[in-house]
């Protein structure tokens, strides 16, 4: 079950987690949300918060 927010105009954004590999190699597990539920859906881990993009309503996933 991956978590769901609902902006302000009502929209439920349901957010995903993905490891991607960078240009030097690291790996680094990245956090999106998207309109649709995915297979890479994931929950909102304990150091993170949403935040919502007041222009546009827009959430975004930010440090605490």
């Amino acid at each position: 079950m991956s978590y769901v927010y609902k902006n302000s105009k009502g929209v439920d954004w349901y957010l995903n987690c993905k490891e991607v590999t960078l240009k030097g190699g690291q790996t680094q597990k990245i956090y999106f949300f998207s309109k649709d539920q995915r297979d890479t859906g994931c929950d909102l881990p304990a150091d993170k918060q949403v935040v919502e993009n007041a222009a546009n309503g827009f959430p975004i996933c930010k440090n605490k």
